[in-house]
């Protein structure tokens, strides 16, 4: 502010007093107005206009710039005011009698009292734009220019921000998958782990069994082994997963929480069930728990795979649905309790191509080896073992293919012996039962004593005649597997069946 004002002196020095040249000055007529107001007038505060009115007079003095000596003595009074307030003859220095213009200088000075400081700033720069009309297009040059800095730095701002947030975002997406990939990982080896126990305790039993159905051919018997071993593993886990569900739903079930899943949560659970690991530590079985024992003839297992099978009539459901069907019973027109059952993973089931071999060893068992004629339906009835805790099962035909479809009968056979029963249809004698039973309840008041069945497998014809076909189960309680086989869509050939089942505990 000093230098302003010295510059502002200098410039008043240099000038030849001719006061009858001078314009008429309205001055300090002008009344000061209120800061609010002076900033919307021009777009500035009182202190930025007032600096911006002194750069400009410093910068335009003499070129664009042409005042008149009683002006400056104004302008120089005004920014004296301004740095010192008001005049004191004590504190400011004596000027000498012979100089005009200081005395000049000190009499404007005195001549404005008490003006404040801001009254002061606002006279210097109204009197500089009466004076000079090129200061108004200045400041608004100026004004544009700060209102242009203004948005750049509200852009800055709001860019700074943004990248701020996305670094957070990413460190956040980075840290969820760094966790998610942790827990992949901690899955994984426990299901390396687990895979690994079960698979040490199971190679002697197993290596025994592929012994015995490959005694000359070592690679064969690891081939069979290794089968063997994973499809215990997938048994074995969704025998836990199904116990875990139970845990979760007998503890919802305690809290009042219980909530039926639809068919989407269930169907999401059960494809998960291949898929992830439990999160909780897995009880190793014991060796014993594990021997194959078979019931009727043994089976290799290769080749996994499921789909692909083209649907029967009307008695299959559409491909790819498993939903359980579970049948009420009613007596005298009230509805009796609905069993509770337990939920039933899904089946298993895979190929291999060892067909010829297959048939010319159940060939020597005439059991093994069953005609189904043309038009009809054979269901072969496997009880559950007490010392059994899975099923397998294998099947393979003569030339052409067959339908195939696993059922879970909830009821408690007499014995543990395989029947079989030939029908001329499934959908013949489900409907001949159904109106059996329904005329009974009218005319006689008997009640459905058929206990209820859950679809395991829906009947799909498979091509057996190319590949050996076989399947496993885990036992879901006491109950009746009924294994139908249904030549009930072929009008004119009937077919030689091979199968055997057996189960392991």
């Amino acid at each position: 502010m000093a230098n302003d004002l010295g510059q502002l002196e200098a410039s008043v020095d240099g000038l030849t007093m001719n006061v009858d040249e001078d314009p008429p000055s309205t001055g300090s007529s002008s009344a000061p107005i209120d800061a609010a107001d002076f900033e919307e007038m021009w777009g500035f505060s009182v202190n930025e206009m007032y600096k911006l009115a002194l750069q400009f007079y410093k910068e335009m003095e003499g070129k664009v710039v042409h005042l008149s000596y009683k002006d400056k003595l104004k302008l120089v009074a005004y920014c004296k005011q301004v740095s010192h307030g008001r005049y004191d003859p004590t504190s400011s220095p004596p000027v000498g009698v012979l100089d005009v213009i200081g005395n000049d200088r000190r009499k404007e000075w005195q001549g404005l009292g008490d003006m404040d400081r801001d009254s002061a700033k606002q006279a210097f720069c109204s009197l500089l734009d009466k004076r000079c009309p090129t200061l108004k297009p200045w400041i608004e040059a100026h004004k544009r220019e700060k209102d242009e800095q203004e948005r750049k730095r509200r852009e800055e701002e709001e860019r700074q921000r943004r990248e701020a947030e996305e670094r957070e975002r990413e460190i956040m997406e980075e840290n969820a998958r760094k966790q998610a990939e942790e827990e992949r990982i901690r899955q994984e080896q426990q299901r390396l782990q687990i895979k690994q126990m079960l698979d040490q305790q199971t190679y002697p039993q197993f290596a025994q069994y592929a012994a015995q159905h490959y005694p000359n051919s070592p690679e064969q018997q690891q081939t069979l082994i290794k089968q063997l071993q994973d499809n215990y593993f997938t048994q074995y886990m969704q025998q836990v997963y199904q116990q875990q569900l139970q845990a979760q739903q007998q503890l919802a079930g305690m809290n009042g929480q219980v909530q039926q899943p639809n068919d989407n949560q269930q169907s999401a659970q059960q494809g998960q069930q291949q898929q992830e690991t439990p999160s909780l530590p897995v009880p190793t079985p014991k060796p014993e728990e594990i021997a194959a024992v078979v019931v009727n003839g043994g089976g290799d297992k290769q080749n996994h795979q499921e789909g692909g099978e083209q649907p029967l009539s009307n008695n299959t459901a559409e491909q790819g649905e498993q939903s359980p069907k579970k049948e009420q019973k009613s007596q005298d027109g009230e509805d009796a309790a609905e069993e509770s059952f337990p939920p039933i993973a899904n089946a298993s089931m895979w190929t291999r191509p060892q067909i010829k071999e297959f048939k010319d060893q159940l060939r020597k068992d005439t059991e093994s080896v069953i005609k189904v004629g043309r038009g009809e339906t054979v269901t072969v009835r496997v009880p559950t073992h007490e010392e059994g805790t899975c099923l397998f099962w294998e099947f393979a035909t003569d030339y052409y293919d067959i339908g195939f479809g696993l059922y879970f009968e909830w009821s408690i056979a007499p014995s543990n012996a395989i029947s079989v029963h030939i029908s001329e249809s499934s959908d013949e004698e489900d409907e001949l039962e159904d109106e059996e039973g329904e005329r009974g309840d009218l005319e006689r008041g008997r009640k459905d004593d058929r206990p209820p069945t859950d679809e395991i497998i829906p009947v799909y014809r498979r091509d057996c005649h190319e590949e050996v076909y076989a399947g496993s189960h885990v036992y879901p309680g006491r109950g009746v597997y009924l294994l139908k086989f249904d030549n009930s869509y072929s009008l004119f050939r009937s077919k030689s069946l091979y199968y055997r089942v057996y189960y392991t505990r």
